[in-house]
C-alpha cells in the first residue's frame, strides 16, 4: 500500500467513525433532516391528497423538522405526537426503499419519484438514519416490558401466550366496539381498513425477510413457517384486493400514505425492524406469534364489521382448515385454538432454547410483549380516532363553545395564525396540544377521511383533539385562520 492510499484508507476510517459518533450525538437530528430532504417526501399538493398510481410519493412534512428533535428517544407518553407520526413515515420509507413497488401504471410521476425513492443518495442516508430513528421511535419499549413471573420458563411463557389469546378472543378489540357504534358506517370501516393496509402487507413482508438466510440445522422449522406465512398472504392476493375495493380502494402500497395512523405505521415497522436485525431473531419469533394470534382473534371481528359497514363479507378472514402436520403447527390462518398455539411456541422456542438458553427465552418474550403492547396503542388510537371522525359536528359546537367561554371571560391563550394562499395543502399531520381552527376569512376543506372532506369557511370552528390526524386544502385566494391551544383542563370540561 502507497502513502496515499494509506492516507486516503485512514480519512475514510476517520469518516466512519464520525458518521457512527453522529448516530448517537447532537448531530443525529441532523441526520433525519437529510434524509427527509428528499424530492419524493416533499409536502402535499392538492392533487396529492391521494396516490393510487405512485408508491413512492411519500409526504413527511420535512419543514417540521427544524423544531423537531429525533436525536432523542420519545416517552411513553408521547408517542402520538408529530414527532412519532412523522419518524414512523419515514423509517417506513427506509425499509420499504429496500423492497420492490411498481405503480399499476407507466406515469412520469411515478418515474421521477421513484428514482428519488430508489437512488443511491436516498438509500445512503436512509443507512445514517435508520438507527436515530429506530432509537427514537421504539426506546420506551423496553423499560416497561413486564417480567416473566417466577422466572423464564417455557411454562411461564405459554401461561401468559394462553391469557393474553384469551383475553383477545373475549375482547378482540376497543377500535370494533367504537366502529360498531358509528353512524357513517362505511365511512369508519373505510378509514379502518386504510390502517389494516399499512401495516398487515408490511408485517408479511417483514416475516418473508426474516425466513431469509441458512439456519435449518439449527432451527430447522422456523424458516419453513415463516416462509408459509408469506405464500399464505401471496395466495390471498386476489382476496385482498376484493376487500379494498368493496370500500372503492385500490391495493397499492403508499396509496393513501397521508392517512395511515401513526400506531398503525409503527406496528408494521416494529416486524420491519427486527426482521432486519438477525441478531434478534428470538425477538422476531416472539413478535410473529403476537401476529399469528392476532391474526386469529380478530379475524370474525374485521369480517363483521366490513360485512356490516360495507354490505359484504369479506374471503380474507374466512376461517380455512388447519394446516398442522406432526412437524408444523397450524400458522398462522390456521392456528387452532390453544393447542396450536402450544404446538407453534414449543416448535420455535425448543431449538432457540438449545442454542442460548435463557437468554432466548427472555428475548422471545421481549419480542411477544413490545408487539402485544404497540397493538394495544393502535387500538386505542384508532378507537379514538373513529370516534372524532363520527362526531364531527359535536366538535364544531364544542369548538364555538370554547370560543365563547375564552371571550367572555376575557382568556387569552396561546394560539398561532396562518394566511395561506388558493391550493395550498396542509399534508396531514397531528398537534401535541389540543388546537382550535377558527376561519377569519376565506374558504378551505378539512379532511381525515378518504371518503369526503369537510367544507369551513368565514367564521366557521372546529375542535382538533391532540393526536387527532388531520389535513387541509385552501380554496380560496387566501385564507386566514387562527388556532388557538387549549389546555387540557379546559378541553375536559368541554
Amino acid at each position: 500500500m502507497t502513502s496515499d492510499q494509506a492516507t486516503t484508507l485512514a480519512g475514510f476510517d476517520e469518516l466512519a467513525r464520525r458518521v457512527e459518533a453522529a448516530q448517537d450525538g447532537p448531530d443525529a437530528h441532523a441526520l433525519v433532516r437529510a434524509f427527509a430532504a428528499n424530492p419524493a417526501f416533499r409536502p402535499a399538493e392538492w392533487e396529492e391528497l391521494t396516490t393510487e398510481d405512485d408508491p413512492y410519493r411519500r409526504p413527511v412534512r420535512p419543514a417540521d423538522l427544524a423544531w423537531l428533535n429525533y436525536g432523542t428517544a420519545l416517552g411513553p407518553d408521547d408517542t402520538l405526537g408529530l414527532s412519532g407520526l412523522l419518524g414512523h413515515r419515514m423509517l417506513r420509507n427506509i425499509y420499504d426503499a429496500d423492497l420492490l413497488y411498481l405503480p399499476p401504471n407507466r406515469n412520469a410521476a411515478a418515474d421521477r419519484d421513484g428514482a428519488d425513492f430508489y437512488g443511491a443518495a436516498n438509500r445512503l442516508r436512509a443507512a445514517l438514519a435508520q438507527p436515530v430513528l429506530e432509537r427514537h421511535l421504539f426506546s420506551f419499549l423496553a423499560p416497561q416490558r413486564p417480567s416473566l413471573s417466577g422466572g423464564p420458563s417455557v411454562d411461564g411463557v405459554l401461561g401468559e401466550l394462553r391469557g393474553y389469546w384469551e383475553e383477545r378472543r373475549d375482547h378482540p378489540g376497543d377500535a370494533f366496539a367504537v366502529l360498531r357504534g358509528t353512524r357513517d358506517r362505511r365511512e369508519a370501516t373505510t378509514f379502518a381498513l386504510l390502517q389494516l393496509s399499512a401495516f398487515l402487507p408490511a408485517a408479511r413482508t417483514a416475516t418473508a425477510r426474516a425466513s431469509l438466510g441458512e439456519y435449518d440445522p439449527a432451527h430447522a422449522v422456523a424458516r419453513e413457517l415463516l416462509v408459509e406465512d408469506y405464500r399464505r398472504w401471496v395466495a390471498d392476493s386476489s382476496a385482498w384486493t376484493a376487500l379494498l375495493a368493496a370500500a372503492e380502494l385500490t391495493p397499492t402500497v403508499g396509496a393513501y400514505w397521508q392517512l395511515y395512523l401513526n400506531t398503525s405505521l409503527a406496528r408494521g415497522n416494529h416486524l420491519h425492524l427486527l426482521s432486519r436485525s438477525p441478531y434478534r431473531h428470538a425477538e422476531l419469533l416472539g413478535a410473529f406469534v403476537h401476529q399469528c394470534i392476532d391474526d386469529a382473534v380478530v379475524a370474525t371481528a374485521w369480517a363483521d364489521a366490513i360485512e356490516d359497514g360495507l354490505g359484504e363479507r369479506p374471503a380474507l378472514f374466512t376461517a380455512r382448515p388447519s394446516a398442522a402436520t406432526p412437524a408444523t403447527p397450524a400458522t398462522p390462518d390456521g392456528l387452532d385454538g390453544l393447542d396450536g398455539l402450544d404446538g407453534l411456541v414449543d416448535t420455535l422456542l425448543t431449538p432457540l432454547l438449545a442454542l442460548s438458553g435463557d437468554a432466548a427465552l427472555i428475548a422471545f418474550h421481549a419480542g411477544f410483549t413490545d408487539a402485544a403492547e404497540l397493538a394495544r396503542r393502535w387500538d386505542r388510537d384508532l378507537a379514538d380516532q373513529l370516534a372524532w371522525a363520527d362526531a364531527i359536528e359535536e366538535y364544531k359546537a364544542k369548538a364555538r363553545a370554547i370560543d365563547a367561554y375564552l371571550t367572555t371571560e376575557g382568556i387569552e391563550v396561546d394560539l398561532d395564525t396562518f394566511v395561506e394562499s388558493c391550493d395550498e395543502t396542509s399534508t396531514t399531520h397531528v398537534h401535541d396540544e389540543h388546537r382550535l381552527v377558527m376561519i377569519e376569512s376565506g374558504d378551505m376543506h378539512f379532511w381525515n377521511n378518504v371518503t369526503h372532506k369537510i367544507a369551513l369557511s368565514d367564521g366557521d370552528k372546529i375542535l382538533i383533539p391532540k393526536s387527532r390526524l388531520h389535513g387541509s386544502t385552501v380554496l380560496s385566494g387566501s385564507c386566514t385562520y387562527h388556532q388557538p391551544i387549549i389546555p387540557d383542563d379546559m378541553y375536559l370540561t368541554f
